[in-house]
């Protein structure tokens, strides 16, 4: 396996990747919420080209996918990360794992402060996150407290607090 950036013609392969990472039971092979919104991200102002990182198998095809994408602590940039999706035959192998490391790497050597995301509360400590509400980051719904996690990089400020807003495409969900 390889992470890299994602290039323009990994698209259609990225929307496979989350289409099948977040199916339902009872609608296989519909359109998920997930590859929809990333594909609003693509198309907004938020979108950051060196933070959508695609995990290749050795043919080259793309087998998994995160992005960060620009949001706000009361008006200081930050990061919102997600959708992170893995093809479900390439979850359990490492892929979701080198994905996380390599966009917080990338977000890092990017000078950015701060990744924010709402997720799993058992999963995400292992990448350095917590209850963002810890560090003073207000999620925009109350009810997503417990899962609403931040991750300090290096270019961290303490004095980074205040409701965190996402990517307008965030919004629309």
């Amino acid at each position: 396996m390889l992470v890299r950036r994602e290039l323009p013609q990994d698209a259609p392969a990225i929307r496979r990747v989350h289409d099948a990472a977040f199916a339902k039971a009872d609608a296989p092979g519909a359109r998920t919420v997930e590859a929809g919104l990333v594909e609003a991200l693509r198309d907004c102002d938020a979108w950051s080209p060196p933070l959508s990182l695609v995990a290749t198998a050795a043919d080259g095809g793309v087998i998994g996918h995160v992005v960060c994408t620009r949001a706000f602590v009361d008006g200081v940039p930050v990061l919102g990360l997600g959708p992170l999706g893995v093809l479900p035959e390439h979850q359990r192998r490492g892929v979701g794992h080198a994905l996380m490391h390599a966009v917080l790497g990338a977000a890092d050597a990017l000078d950015e402060p701060l990744v924010v995301l709402l997720g799993h509360r058992d999963y995400y400590p292992r990448f350095g996150f917590r209850r963002a509400t810890e560090l003073g980051v207000i999620p925009p719904d109350p009810g997503w407290d417990l899962h609403f996690q931040a991750r300090p990089l290096t270019a961290y400020s303490s004095a980074i607090r205040g409701s965190f807003v996402y990517a307008e495409p965030f919004q629309k969900l």
